[in-house]
């Protein structure tokens, strides 16, 4: 079996070293490359070093050096890093596996135009168990399709910048297609005063955030007399490493194109 090269960006990170030492663990995988931003007091570190192992690689800022030994990068940054790690990326044809959330519909745009050269995996979550339950989703918005209220509540940790969660809006993305709706037309993401009744068809958010929260997320479908609901709660970020592995392996086989994890995990071709 074909060794699978990753490199890590946003090293230093909780995710980029729960990454790493997920593709130190992994019999077919091996880490060629450690990328972190330009002044982190991390750069010229060996990136495996928090786990008392020496890699002979070392942190750096360089996107050309740390992508020259490279199949795959594993980013789960900012927007503005991915975009410019895709950029390279694209240039050197390394294949990339995006976790990171919060891009606009314009850097949206950019990713699919940089699959034109490459092969991307980008999800708004990796793990095969939220996956899942997208898929679950799918086959109850189409079941509780009439007379039921949707919302949905996300919780993460205090140190997360964006809201609602990639994750809460996939799921939101998936349920208003499940129905033969936009999400933008119906959701809604705020309620606060005198707000009226609730808006028939609407699919709302809550966010919390606060002490170490991996990522909960709870899909309510509240009907008269009865609440059906669908949850997933992440103990570890474990489960994103492992999936973002799962999702190099898929890679290897693709020249380009933008691809999902339901793509990944072939859920796709499971009809409902």
């Amino acid at each position: 079996m074909a060794t699978l090269k990753f490199a890590v960006a946003g090293a230093s990170g909780r995710m980029g070293r729960m990454l790493i030492e997920t593709v130190l663990n992994t019999s077919d995988a091996s880490l060629v490359g450690a990328l972190d931003i330009p002044g982190s007091p991390y750069l010229g570190q060996d990136p495996a070093a928090f786990l008392g192992k020496d890699t002979a690689i070392k942190i750096t800022a360089d996107l050309k050096e740390g992508l020259k030994d490279a199949d795959f990068l594993i980013d789960f940054t900012r927007p503005e890093g991915t975009l410019a790690h895709v950029a390279v990326a694209a240039q050197l044809g390394v294949k990339m596996i995006i976790g990171t959330t919060g891009f606009s519909d314009e850097q949206k745009a950019q990713l699919k135009q940089a699959s034109e050269k490459i092969a991307i995996v980008f999800a708004p979550n990796m793990s095969v168990g939220v996956n899942a339950t997208f898929k679950l989703l799918e086959v109850a918005a189409k079941i509780l399709n009439q007379g039921y209220d949707i919302e949905i509540v996300e919780a993460h940790h205090k140190h997360k910048v964006d809201a609602p969660s990639g994750t809460a809006l996939g799921m939101g993305e998936v349920i208003a297609k499940a129905l033969g709706k936009n999400l933008s037309d119906c959701a809604v993401y705020a309620r606060e005063g005198h707000t009226g009744p609730r808006e028939e068809g609407a699919i709302g958010f809550a966010t919390i955030r606060g002490g170490d929260i991996v990522g909960d997320h709870t899909v309510m479908f509240c009907g008269d007399g009865e609440r059906i609901e669908v949850t997933h709660k992440s103990a570890s970020r474990m489960s994103y490493a492992q999936g973002s592995i799962r999702a190099g392996r898929f890679l290897a086989k693709q020249s380009k194109g933008l691809f999902d994890m339901q793509d990944v995990l072939d859920l796709k071709n499971i009809k409902i």
